[in-house]
């Protein structure tokens, strides 16, 4: 009597459980139920820069605390994995910007920065007389060249003038990619803004044709912390038959006549795992590891990429001891970096949300979280956790007048290299990765450092990543060109 055969189902490994490699994941289980998925994460837990914890309490995002609204990518997922109850938006509450040691509101109609409404700027107040008068220039001058690529900082001071970039580029750049303007490119952080740049001969004209008016929200959280959306999506994907690994260090790949071989430490063991496709979803540096034995040109794109590394403070305030018990109005504040302070950006999250306002309130207190370290900061992140809140609490009761109040609880946060540097010529970087890896067989990228830093585009190129591997895997496991 012949023994009965037993199919095996084709398996895709995912490298990396972050929101990365957790959406690829999801994504290919979704599309694909005759794929066995596994997701292998290095460390404890999964969710990257995507984390939340109580401090005192009161819940506070480690990292990233909202998505872009304007995106369906992230929102839509959020809703796939049973948070959509969840959704919120902040409040009304409007940011404001450091200068010369007084807040100001952050002038409305900006687009990276790049003003639409010249009437609300210069009722602002942030830009001086001489600079207001700078910016109508930009309808005369002659045409700047932008060729393939241009610093954006560079390219807007030539058309608008330094302030302009000083005073209003600057705080939104260093508060999304945590680098200086005349570093970023503009083709990889305002693609859009770029091409209608190409075709105007004014930047002001071509902002205000990019510029979409939103008729809703621009940004959305979630109660209780962004950090949540990874323990739903792990629990979403394990109820849809997938399989997460944390503590399982993915330290090598090699190439197999059915397809790869991934070797996996788990504390001192160390075992070999069958893959018949592959993404990986890991930081630049980890991924130019990886490829380098069997894709080195990726790899080697892949070692030139630069991170920065941040730190997030978080600080509850108790709101008796802080003068006319709050925080100033408003959502946060931005720093230029020509005002030289040490905190680049702070949030009040108990002004921008209502569920921390709730949280907190409750206990009588208010939170803040304060963000430091940049590409041209590196020494401040040397400090100790316990010299960094202080250095973070003395420059908030400076900048906010708080007087002899200090926080009564505190937590850092350290993101090693946790940011790519976009610099100028990144895209056609990136476009040379993904030619190189297109080359070979069942592999695929995913993660920040190819196209956006934010939830919604990381969960976009996921979502090509499991696309590729869905659309070329069958279900006997043969990787169709």
């Amino acid at each position: 009597m012949n023994e009965p055969t037993v199919t095996r189902r084709p398996r895709v490994v995912v490298v990396g459980g972050g929101v990365s490699g957790l959406s690829a994941a999801w994504h290919i289980a979704r599309r694909r139920h005759d794929l066995d998925v596994q997701v292998f994460e290095g460390g404890p837990q999964v969710g990257g820069i995507l984390r939340v914890s109580e401090l005192d309490g009161v819940p506070l995002d480690h990292g990233a605390e909202s998505m872009l609204a304007t995106r369906p990518e992230a929102v839509r997922l959020v809703r796939d994995v049973g948070l959509g109850d969840d959704l919120v938006n902040p409040t009304k509450a409007k940011p404001s910007v450091l200068m010369d040691g007084a807040l100001q509101e952050f002038p409305p109609g900006l687009m990276m920065g790049v003003p639409t409404d010249l009437k609300s700027l210069a009722a602002s107040g942030v830009l001086s007389a001489e600079a207001l008068a700078r910016i109508p220039l930009d309808y005369v001058l002659p045409r700047t060249s932008i060729g393939e690529d241009v610093s954006l900082g560079g390219y807007i001071a030539a058309r608008l003038g330094d302030q302009v970039v000083d005073r209003l580029v600057a705080p939104l750049i260093m508060g999304v990619y945590a680098d200086d303007p005349y570093a970023v490119s503009m083709s990889s952080a305002t693609p859009a803004l770029m091409e209608a740049a190409r075709r105007e001969s004014s930047l002001l004209s071509a902002a205000r044709r990019v510029r979409k008016v939103p008729t809703g929200p621009v940004f959305a959280g979630i109660r209780g912390g962004v950090g949540r959306l990874p323990g739903s999506l792990a629990c979403s994907l394990q109820t849809a038959g997938a399989i997460v690994h944390t503590s399982a260090m993915v330290r090598g790949l090699r190439r197999t006549n059915s397809g790869w071989s991934i070797d996996v430490v788990r504390g001192e063991q160390i075992t070999s795992e069958h893959a018949d496709a592959v993404i990986v979803a890991t930081p630049a540096p980890a991924a130019a590891r990886l490829l380098q034995a069997y894709v080195p040109l990726a790899a080697e794109y892949l070692r030139r990429i630069e991170t920065v590394s941040v730190a997030v403070v978080a600080m509850l305030y108790r709101a008796s001891d802080l003068p006319g018990g709050d925080l100033p109005p408003g959502s946060g504040y931005l720093v230029p970096p020509s005002q030289g302070r040490p905190v680049k950006a702070a949030t009040f999250s108990s002004h921008k949300w209502d569920w921390v306002q709730e949280a907190a309130g409750r206990e009588g207190l208010v939170a803040v979280r304060a963000s430091l370290g940049h590409a041209r900061d590196h020494e401040v992140l040397q400090r100790t956790d316990a010299e960094l809140i202080d250095l973070a609490a003395s420059d908030l009761g400076f900048v906010l007048r708080l007087g002899r109040a200090r926080p009564v609880a505190s937590r850092v946060t350290r993101w090693g290299g946790a940011l790519p540097r976009y610099e100028v010529g990144y895209r056609d970087r990136v476009e040379s990765i993904d030619a190189a890896v297109g080359q070979v067989p069942a592999l695929a990228l995913c993660g920040s450092a190819y196209e956006g830093v934010g939830i919604a585009s990381c969960v976009a190129r996921a979502t090509s990543a499991a696309d590729h591997i869905c659309d070329h895997l069958t279900s006997d496991g043969q990787w169709i060109s």
